[in-house]
């Protein structure tokens, strides 16, 4: 049996996932991060940068319907969150068979929920923010002109729906993988976050150099996917999973 489905079951440091420096490090820090980062963009950041874009782009979104941006990174991407989903899924399945694979059952449980619960909640408050995509703004060759943000529409406007960035967060929500390397292997959970932030870049850049989201919508969902991992895995870090008489005995 391969000595990766063997391990025993551990937290990782710290224990308690509600402890201060816990909370500290990993909710405090990070949110007055993404503020700060997300009050610099939404005052004149998110501008500059679609403005850098779309002047190199010759004035246009010229790489919006490109192979690499729309082709390679939008749908490949999507599609490679969606089968590393149903590798986990796999995964999980897989560790309900054997008695050897227990120690992965919880942090593949968590991956699969953290992950799936991270996008839904992007999607759902995507329907309710009504912010506009860059494309669709005037400046940026489109036809509405920029409103305050989280504006209602003008009457018989339909509503934006690019807030948070959506497909960044199918790269962002893989940020879980810090926290389920935690109740595994915790020394892994720099190369899971790391993994995780990764696609998220990718993913969100390349809609950026398609025209279809500023910056700052990409940092609310990485903020969200992060939120939503975080929460999870205070429920799992909760309770325990109790030991096999073997174990007990081990």
């Amino acid at each position: 049996m391969s000595p990766l489905l063997s391990v025993p079951f551990r937290l990782g440091p710290p224990v308690a996932a509600r402890s201060t420096r816990f909370l500290l490090d990993h909710l405090a820090w990070p949110l007055a991060a993404a503020a700060l980062v997300s009050a610099w963009l939404v005052h004149g950041g998110d501008r500059w940068l679609a403005d850098a874009f779309f002047h190199l782009e010759g004035d246009r979104w010229a790489l919006r319907d490109h192979w690499a941006t729309a082709g390679l990174i939008h749908r490949g991407g999507k599609w490679a969150s969606v089968l590393a989903g149903v590798a986990v899924l796999g995964l999980y399945l897989r560790s309900l068979r054997g008695r050897g694979r227990q120690a992965l059952r919880r942090p593949l449980l968590y991956l699969l929920l953290a992950t799936a619960l991270g996008s839904t909640t992007v999607s759902v408050l995507k329907s309710v923010t009504h912010v506009d995509c860059p494309w669709d703004l005037a400046r940026y060759g489109g036809h509405r002109a920029q409103a305050a943000p989280f504006a209602p529409p003008p009457a018989g406007v339909p509503p934006g729906r690019c807030y948070p960035a959506g497909h960044a967060s199918a790269g962002y929500a893989w940020v879980a993988l810090y926290f389920a390397a935690r109740m595994w292997r915790p020394r892994l959970r720099w190369r899971g976050l790391g993994l995780g932030i990764g696609a998220g870049v990718l993913f969100g850049l390349g809609q950026q150099l398609r025209g279809a989201h500023f910056l700052s919508h990409d940092i609310a969902a990485l903020a969200v996917c992060w939120l939503v991992s975080l929460g999870l895995f205070g429920l799992f870090a909760a309770r325990k999973p109790a030991r096999s008489a073997g174990a007990r005995r081990a």
